[in-house]
């Protein structure tokens, strides 16, 4: 997709901090840091969100996932991370490009509030 910022990031457009890259994938910096370390990762191939994943998508989601307590620990985070898929408008997805946020470090609140 021409318009899709993580598509230009992928080709190059648009500037990013790598943490990994290889054929179908690339991990990289968050711009908005929500923790000390939040990187994400992308497929290369434009997949709108997880809605949109086919069977034919199963070896690239695999590889994403396994990928992301390799990419986790090198950034330092031995002690867990937090991985978030936000998914459509409702989901709060808000670049319509499927990535795996990676979040850690510091004091991560709890996702849900419990009273």
């Amino acid at each position: 997709m021409n318009d899709c910022v993580f598509c230009k990031i992928v080709r190059g457009e648009i500037p990013c901090t790598k943490v990994y890259e290889d054929d179908e994938v690339l991990a990289f910096h968050d711009i908005n840091p929500v923790a000390p370390v939040h990187f994400m990762l992308i497929p290369k191939l434009h997949l709108a969100s997880l809605a949109d994943a086919e069977n034919s998508h199963s070896t690239l989601l695999g590889r994403m996932l396994l990928l992301a307590p390799k990419l986790a620990k090198e950034q330092g985070l031995d002690a867990g991370f937090r991985t978030v898929i936000n998914t459509g408008r409702g989901g709060g997805q808000e670049v319509f490009h499927l990535h795996i946020h990676v979040i850690g470090g510091g004091n991560i609140p709890p996702m849900v509030r419990r009273s």
